[in-house]
Order: structure tokens, then C-alpha cells, then sequence
């Protein structure tokens, strides 16, 4: 993923404008049931909207830029009132499409970082909104003043901030790492093995990796079920169903990492050389162009 923060600014219709790609209109509205362009917002959101009228752009702009007026006096550490937060998100050319349940995580861990959604603060945290309307593209957009008034607290580096959350978001998502972090080893490849290891330990590694293959063992199964039920119910049009979605997203990729440890206990226990088994050792799984993983 390739991440660019914006700078701050006052103007919400414009922000908002230039993530749909094109000027706001009285006419056109956006949604945030399932399939609609907003794949994440704030918790409070419900509380502002109706679910029988669907909000215009320029409302959901409105909205957005509400506490500058509601709060004239409150301003940034440096005095500025530029308190609307632009991050957008573009995919590189060699990661696959997102579903919009993976779209929203990355927006939720994003506010999360940026100081908009702080944990265990919901009731007075800023309004944001994800915007995932142009290809491979999806647009955070903000007010740093909170709904008490008081200004976000926002990392003191925040393009390094939500830049690490990025590389971590990579990670778990199996996208195209572009710029791995300087002087990090690269998950996935174990320490290095004695040249032979006892028959004992060759025929468990063999056994560990015959679970942690990707496609044909009893875990890979499980997990390709779980990932199945989540796009099933993030596809359906309520809010319960696409947390659930999430979590059951999190809990296929939390999965995936235990048959990554297999793997890697298995390459400890016995190299690939000396394994007298028909699966290779897992090490990283590779992205390429046009393909569908996990």
C-alpha cells in the first residue's frame, strides 16, 4: 500500500470531492450499508443519521466540517484551525482487490493510529468517515476536533506513524511490502539448522508440515470455511453481520499465522534437506501479479 498524508485544511466539500473524484452534488448520495461507498466511520455516526433518508454529499461534508462551527475556538498545538484530516490509500500495482470488510479494517487501524478513534474513548472521539470509491484507491477523511472540543491527539510523526501501521497492515493482509523497514528480517524464514537432524525430529517436521500447507490439510480447511462465512456476511446489509464479517476475517488470519508457526517450528526441528516428506517447508507466502490469496 502506498500512503500519503494530506495536509490540513478547513474545507470539507473539497476533501471530501477529491476522494469521490469528482464535485459534490445535492443529487447523489452516499451510503454505508454494505456495498455503499462509505466502508468505515466513526462509532457515533448512527446517533447523527436516519436509515429511511440516505445522506447527500454535500451533507456528509457538512457533517464532517459541524465542530469547526460547534467549537470556534478550539485549534491545534500551533494555533491552527486547519482541523480536517486527509489520509488516502492507494493500493500498489502488484496487490490483489480488496473486499470491502478488508477496506474497512485498514480504515479503522488507520483512524486508530492517527489519533481519530483512540481506544476506550468512542463517546468524545473525532468524526471520520473511509470513502473506498475509485479503484484500488480509499480516502480517510476527519475532523481533529473531538466531539468535547478538545483537539485530537495525533502522533508527533504521524506520517511515520500510519506509514509502520501500513507496513503491519501489509503483513497481515499479504499485500506487496514495497519498502520493508530498514534492517527488518523478513517473517517467515527460521534460524538456522544443524545440516541433519535425528529421524525422530524429520518425521515431525514432516507431520507439521503437512498441517501448515496452504491448501490441502485439515487446517487449511477450517480456514478457508471461516473466510468463505466472512465474505458471506459482510456481504449482507447490517452492521451486525459486517463486524461479524471482520472478526471472522481476523480470526481466518489469525489462523493462517498458526500454520505459519508450524511451518517454522517444523524448519527448526529439521531442515528442508533432511524432512522425509513430500511438502516443502513453508516460508513466506509470494504475491503475484493478478493472484487471489487468502
Amino acid at each position: 500500500m502506498i500512503i500519503h498524508v494530506h495536509p490540513g485544511g478547513t474545507d470539507a466539500a473539497a476533501v471530501l470531492a477529491d476522494s469521490l473524484g469528482r464535485p459534490l452534488s445535492s443529487d447523489e448520495g452516499l451510503t454505508s450499508d454494505a456495498g455503499g461507498s462509505v466502508v468505515a466511520h466513526w462509532k457515533q455516526l448512527d446517533w447523527y443519521t436516519d436509515e429511511e433518508r440516505i445522506w447527500t454529499t454535500p451533507e456528509w461534508a457538512q457533517h464532517l466540517a459541524d465542530p469547526l462551527l460547534q467549537h470556534p475556538f478550539a485549534a491545534g498545538p500551533d494555533g491552527s484551525r486547519r482541523a480536517i484530516f486527509h489520509l488516502s490509500v492507494r493500493l500498489h500495482p502488484l496487490d490483489r482487490n480488496l473486499s470491502p470488510a478488508e477496506w474497512s479494517e485498514i480504515a479503522h487501524r488507520l483512524a486508530r493510529t492517527a489519533g481519530l478513534a483512540p481506544p476506550g474513548d468512542d463517546p468524545a472521539a473525532c468524526r471520520w468517515i473511509a470513502i473506498q470509491e475509485q479503484a484500488f484507491r480509499m480516502d480517510l477523511i476527519g475532523n481533529l476536533i473531538r466531539s468535547d472540543g478538545a483537539w485530537a491527539s495525533t502522533p508527533g510523526r504521524l506520517a511515520q506513524a500510519v506509514e509502520g501501521e501500513a507496513r503491519r497492515i501489509e503483513s497481515d493482509l499479504l499485500l506487496y511490502n514495497h519498502r520493508p523497514p530498514a534492517g527488518e528480517k523478513q517473517a517467515g524464514f527460521a534460524a538456522p539448522s544443524p545440516p541433519f537432524a535425528p529421524p525422530a525430529a524429520s518425521a515431525l517436521a514432516g507431520i507439521l508440515n503437512q498441517l501448515a500447507a496452504e491448501q490441502n490439510s485439515p487446517l487449511a480447511t477450517v480456514r478457508q470455511l471461516i473466510e468463505q462465512l466472512s465474505r458471506e456476511a459482510a456481504a449482507l446489509p447490517a452492521h451486525e453481520t459486517a463486524a461479524a464479517g471482520r472478526d471472522l476475517f481476523w480470526a481466518a488470519r489469525r489462523l493462517h499465522g498458526v500454520q505459519d508457526q508450524l511451518g517454522q517450528i517444523a524448519a527448526r526441528l529439521a531442515p528442508a534437506s533432511s524432512v522425509l516428506a513430500p511438502h516443502p517447508v513453508p516460508g513466506p507466502v509470494p504475491v503475484t501479479p493478478g493472484a487471489v490469496t487468502r
